[in-house]
């Protein structure tokens, strides 16, 4: 007798429909069209700002090279792979209270100054924050991406911070003693002031000395706190 063999199924490959397909590779395109957009965005990112009323403006722009920067009449461009030193601080005026700034050195070449604000008029300046933030982040990543042996340092200088943070808890004890005193005289209005001037004093003081506090970082990551946002 014959042997009946059972028919087994044929599994074939089951091809995606063409509209699906033809989805799927435009959007693909597209995401490349977008990385290709950014990327090109990115090499060619610039930075502006007026660092007075009456002086020329600054402008910077992070080439495949490095750092070009222009001011009037001058010009340059700082290599990435010659930087040798960066420094970010955190440097409020009398007419702008949030202001940040990276100092840049290089060597055969005159130190840059980036900072986050810019002069409008004679009464105001704008913020920059989002924009410096973006410009000085994408720096460092140029600059750590060049390998350059780079010292980053973040805040004051060490001789100047710690002198005057101690002349800056001298004076905060010192008017705290006048409030104490203020209220054992029963002088309520003048405590009152007193404590005023004491809690603003204290908050940009505390503020500008914490951000401030001296030390060193990596050039890929450049500290948050020193960075607006």
């Amino acid at each position: 007798m014959g042997t009946i063999a059972a028919a087994k199924p044929v599994l074939g490959r089951h091809e995606a429909p063409s509209w699906l397909t033809a989805g799927t590779m435009q959007k693909e395109s597209d995401i490349a069209a977008m990385t290709i957009s950014d990327a090109a965005t990115e090499a060619s990112l610039s930075y502006s700002y007026r660092p007075s009323l009456l002086g020329a403006g600054w402008t910077f722009t992070l080439t495949p090279d490095g750092l070009a920067w222009s001011a009037g009449i001058r010009s340059g461009l700082m290599r990435y792979d010659r930087i040798q030193r960066m420094r970010m601080a955190y440097r409020p005026m009398s007419m702008q209270t949030t202001r940040y700034m990276t100092e840049i050195w290089a060597a055969g070449e005159p130190p840059l100054r980036i900072v986050s604000t810019t002069w409008k008029s004679m009464l105001e300046q704008q913020r920059l924050d989002a924009e410096y933030a973006r410009f000085v982040t994408a720096l460092h990543a140029r600059v750590a991406a060049a390998a350059a042996p780079v010292m980053c340092e973040r805040g004051r200088p060490a001789l100047i911070y710690w002198p005057g943070l101690v002349v800056f808890v001298g004076v905060s004890l010192a008017i705290a003693a006048l409030i104490v005193r203020a209220l054992q005289a029963h002088a309520m209005v003048p405590a009152i002031f007193i404590g005023l001037f004491f809690g603003l004093f204290v908050w940009h003081g505390g503020t500008f000395f914490s951000r401030n506090r001296p030390g060193r970082y990596d050039v890929a990551e450049p500290p948050r706190d020193l960075l607006p946002g």
